[in-house]
């Protein structure tokens, strides 16, 4: 009965230090609250794309509606992808595209284009663009309509994260 009871302290022992030894490796992981991650806000989102779609406030005679795409290709690529529609045949079509990069906790212009064309009832384009990873992006779009008078509309994507 001693042997056994000899025996059940040394095992307690034995498994106190083998938890305490655990515990201390796995305390050894260090967090940063700086974490990019961690700054993730309304403006962005976990997901490999994001997109926007606007009509206008009022019925439009010309422009129908515009929509703007962003989705991460690779670690250092993504796609952009713009559409303006209209409700018929116009006399110019604009759409304009905006890369937005997220630099010290705001967006700023990272990369820009402008296409129009005549006498289209849309104009889209889609766009594989190189980007340094490690940081958010998003897409502006202006879209408008010339028929006599011009109509327009914007659209704003959340940022995604490239990494």
């Amino acid at each position: 009965m001693v042997k056994v009871r000899k025996f059940g302290q040394k095992l307690m022992l034995g498994l106190a230090v083998g938890i305490s030894c655990i515990m201390l490796q796995s305390s050894s992981t260090i967090v940063h609250a700086s974490s990019i991650l961690d700054a993730i806000t309304s403006e962005e989102t976990t997901e490999d794309y994001s997109e926007d779609t606007s009509y206008s406030i009022l019925r439009g005679n010309h422009l129908n509606f515009g929509t703007v795409k962003v989705q991460r290709m690779s670690s250092n690529e993504m796609a952009i992808y713009g559409l303006t529609q209209c409700h018929h045949v116009c006399d110019e079509v604009y759409l304009y595209l905006y890369l937005e990069r997220k630099v010290n906790g705001s967006y700023g212009t990272y990369k820009s284009w402008k296409f129009t064309d005549n006498n289209v009832t849309s104009l889209s384009r889609v766009l594989n663009v190189a980007v340094p990873s490690g940081t958010y992006y998003r897409v502006r779009g202006y879209h408008a309509a010339k028929d006599g008078a011009k109509e327009s509309t914007s659209t704003l994507t959340q940022g995604i994260l490239i990494n």
